[in-house]
């Protein structure tokens, strides 16, 4: 059964992603994060129904808002759960071999962030999971209450760029363990800082250690580096690989990839960012930053 609230995902920089991915109107276009849809529903909207769009989330409860949503586009759109990193047996599953191009939105939808017992946020007090793929064996609680406090360190160090104080804070969770619910991870977070450190930041003073979990949870930074590696085979000359990151970890990788792939001219050696019209009405998307790659062909 799908869940319904009323705050549902907006997309980021929607005109911005269509004014640089779409090259051809009845082109072939694959959504690597279709979510709950709405960039796909742009996309057909935009092409007048003439595109056919592939939609891949590795999130199942999110892909059925999807399909509801998409419902009266259903002739133009094959939804699909799997990795986005698994792009390329999909695709050859579907017996697609060329298409004309890539949308990556790498960010945490609505649904994740609100749906319940998913553990992405630190707003309510849930089971520490933070799972996309909810048939994974590894949750957040796996990480928190198993790895030792070096691991941790490295994790919140690198992943969540906690710089000043990944060693006190990995050293608060290892000592408050176990660790189950999202508010107990708050704590033990709350335990490992200073207090101003707690009261005087600009974000809450847990989003980074979060953010940490999160992407070891999901091998983020890795698949996404092995997925853009993949597009290559399936692109036309002249096709378009378009990425949305949200945090400086994933917009350096995706940066570092098409800078240095002859293949691809990079369209956006400076990133794309959201209007502060958008930001206005959707402050989420205010970390968000596209860049787009053209492949040359053979």
């Amino acid at each position: 059964m799908v869940r319904k609230y009323d705050d549902f995902h907006k997309s980021v920089m929607v005109e911005e992603v269509l004014s640089y991915l779409i090259t051809k109107k009845d082109g072939i276009y694959v959504d690597c994060t279709a979510g709950e849809g709405g960039h796909i529903k742009a996309i057909l909207e935009y092409t007048n129904k003439m595109a056919k769009v592939i939609g891949v989330d590795v999130d199942y409860e999110v892909l059925e808002i999807a399909e509801q949503r998409l419902k009266d586009l259903s002739d133009n759109v094959v939804l699909i759960k799997s990795s986005y990193k698994d792009i390329d047996m999909v695709l050859r599953g579907l017996d697609i071999d060329k298409v004309d191009g890539f949308l990556m939105d790498l960010g945490v939808s609505t649904f994740q962030l609100k749906g319940e017992n998913r553990g992405f946020s630190f707003a309510k007090d849930e089971p520490l999971d933070m799972r996309m793929d909810v048939q994974a064996k590894k949750d957040a609680a796996y990480i928190v209450n198993n790895y030792s406090q070096e691991d941790l360190r490295r994790i919140i160090f690198e992943y969540g760029e906690e710089k000043r104080f990944a060693h006190s804070i990995s050293k608060s969770i290892v000592k408050n363990r176990p660790i189950n619910t999202t508010q107990e991870l708050v704590n033990a977070i709350r335990k490992g800082l200073p207090s101003s450190q707690v009261h005087e930041r600009h974000r809450h003073f847990a989003t980074k250690t979060f953010q940490a979990l999160r992407i070891e949870v999901n091998q983020e930074l890795k698949n996404i580096e092995e997925t853009l590696a993949k597009f290559e085979s399936f692109l036309k000359g002249g096709a378009r690989v378009a990425v949305i990151t949200f945090h400086s970890l994933e917009d350096r990788i995706v940066k570092n990839f098409f800078k240095n792939n002859e293949r691809y001219n990079f369209l956006t050696p400076k990133p794309i960012l959201p209007s502060q019209e958008e930001i206005k009405h959707n402050p989420r998307s205010r970390s968000a930053k596209l860049r787009v790659a053209e492949y040359k062909g053979v």
